[in-house]
């Protein structure tokens, strides 16, 4: 699955750079496929459907890229799989299939999201209790991918319900939404302060898994309006504040992480970088989804202008990692 962490290993043969380059890829690769199907998703709302369609398949090539090597440590270097599935960067493998399934779902392709929501839902528990068996104090921002990547699952599913008129669903979404939240405040706690100003691009995760947190909030809310009659109106009072709520919290970090950037800038290109685009991307979307779910058109606005500027950060970070591939494999090319 997209975004198995990558530890040093032994180098391919010298004849193959570009296997070299693969193999030291850093637990961030898997935040390019998350980053991208959000790009998706996001210009899907906005009518932009060429583009959410071609984005949406350069993130499958990158999934399935990024799920072949994970099979293969899986089956050929078993001990280093393990050791690898126990950092957070796990998570991504969670994380952008169950992104990934809620693209396919906008495109009303419900039988391959239903099938990536299985795979997403049989390596959740076992990448999530690995994980979280290693969590420690002073973590970067990757520590809140457990939360993302429950939230993941919470979105997806809830597009499903909605869409099959499936109440099972919708409940069990609503169980990893309450879950998702729970494992923010763990994560939270464990958090390092001192990431907004040291660190590498993945603080950004902190104010994402906030932003998705509220994104499933609002897609539990538009699955109830399909006439299913999911849960009462104090229960829906209490999801309509709660989602707001973590809308505003996810804008607040989203602020303060910006201030930060400016405040240490750090221009040189990291993999982690990735994991700033998919909390900006994601953070657009929730904005929108929210507007809609809530009737705040008001949200709309801002939720656009969000969304092309995290198609430029996209736009940006796609060029630097390229040219930085580009370097790295010449520079391993036999002279």
């Amino acid at each position: 699955m997209p975004g198995s962490p990558a530890l040093p290993s032994p180098a391919p043969s010298p004849g193959s750079p570009f296997l070299v380059w693969w193999a030291q890829r850093p637990p961030a690769a898997g935040a390019a496929v998350m980053a991208t199907g959000i790009m998706s998703i996001g210009l899907h709302l906005t009518g932009y459907d060429v583009l959410s369609r071609v984005t949406l398949a350069m993130a499958c090539v990158g999934w399935v890229a990024l799920a072949a090597d994970f099979a293969v440590r899986l089956v050929r270097r078993r001990e280093r799989w393990l050791t690898e599935a126990g950092t957070p960067g796990a998570m991504t493998a969670v994380a952008a299939t169950a992104v990934l399934g809620t693209g396919f779902s906008a495109l009303g392709r419900h039988t391959l999201s239903e099938a990536l929501l299985a795979l997403a839902a049989v390596l959740w528990p076992v990448l999530l209790v690995t994980v979280v068996r290693r969590w420690k104090r002073g973590m970067p921002g990757t520590v809140f991918l457990c939360c993302v990547a429950t939230q993941g699952l919470a979105v997806q599913g809830a597009v499903l319900a909605e869409a099959e008129a499936a109440a099972w669903l919708a409940h069990t979404a609503l169980v990893l939404f309450w879950l998702g939240l729970v494992l923010y405040g763990v994560a939270l706690a464990l958090f390092d302060p001192r990431q907004p100003a040291e660190g590498a691009g993945d603080q950004w995760v902190a104010g994402g898994a906030l932003a998705i947190s509220a994104l499933a909030g609002a897609r539990l809310l538009t699955a109830d309006d399909g006439g299913m009659y999911l849960w009462n109106a104090d229960d829906t009072g209490v999801l309509r504040t709660v989602t707001v709520a973590l809308l505003v919290l996810s804008l607040a970090w989203y602020a303060v992480l910006l201030v930060a950037e400016v405040r240490w800038p750090r221009p040189r290109y990291d993999m982690c970088r990735w994991a700033t685009v998919f909390p900006m991307g994601m953070t657009a979307v929730a904005t929108l989804s929210v507007a809609a779910a809530v009737d705040v058109p008001s949200l709309k606005g801002p939720g656009q202008v969000l969304l092309w500027v995290a198609v430029a950060a996209w736009l940006v970070v796609a060029a630097a990692a390229l040219a930085t591939a580009l370097a790295s494999v010449r520079s391993r090319a036999p002279r």
